[in-house]
């Protein structure tokens, strides 16, 4: 496997530390950041891991893109600024034989609300194939390419594109990756939740992503 690496970022300094320094664990790999435009130290936090920075404009479905057209790996990983995989994440991405595959969801909180909404995820993930883009989606090159990659979306890329590889192509990978709660303790473990399944239900309903992301905010 030749693994590539791809992290949108944006502003991003606070969590980047500890994301990309997860990912270094895999020795050989091709590591990608692709700002979005930060004003703080995003870049020299980057390339202080080894990482390759490459600039796309804002938008996390355009920036995603951009990194997989820059990777050359036969296999990409595509993580979130804000996610820390634990470290037994290497070994599963080793031993994974599947074609796409996402990590275990676990916010870094201590409050037992964020247990419940994890469990939650990631029963939606299970059972419907439907992981959250901050689990990390794990692809092979030559599926990602045929399915026509992520597109460039103001909200829901992650959505679209794993409905697209389809349930029965995804597998949960045996590592857990632990995500930000920002959003979730600014705008309450019940409330946000709510918020997000209803922006799902919109999208599967038509809504347009431009009209999502305003709602997401």
């Amino acid at each position: 496997m030749r693994l590539s690496i791809v992290v949108p970022a944006l502003n991003a300094e606070r969590f980047l530390p500890a994301c990309l320094a997860a990912l270094g664990a895999y020795d050989g790999a091709e590591c990608i950041l692709v700002d979005g435009g930060s004003t703080d130290a995003t870049r020299d936090i980057a390339r202080g891991h080894g990482f390759r920075v490459i600039e796309a404009p804002r938008g996390r479905g355009k920036q995603l893109r951009a990194g997989a057209e820059a990777a050359t790996g036969d296999t990409l990983l595509f993580v979130h600024a804000d996610t820390v995989l634990a470290p037994d994440w290497v070994a599963a991405v080793k031993g994974f034989t599947g074609r796409a595959g996402y990590f275990r969801l676990v916010f870094d909180s201590a409050d037992p609300r964020a247990a419940r909404v994890a469990r939650l995820a990631n029963f939606r993930a299970r059972a419907f194939g439907l992981p959250y883009g901050d689990q990390g989606l794990l692809i092979v090159r030559e599926l990602y390419d045929r399915l026509g990659g992520y597109r460039d979306l103001p909200l829901m890329e992650d959505v679209d594109l794993v409905r697209r590889i389809g349930r029965a192509n995804l597998r949960e990978l045996d590592a857990v990756a632990a995500t930000s709660p920002a959003r979730y303790e600014r705008d309450g473990w019940i409330a946000r939740p709510l918020r997000n399944l209803s922006i799902l239900a919109l999208w599967f309903l038509g809504v347009s992503p431009a009209t999502l992301a305003r709602l997401y905010r």
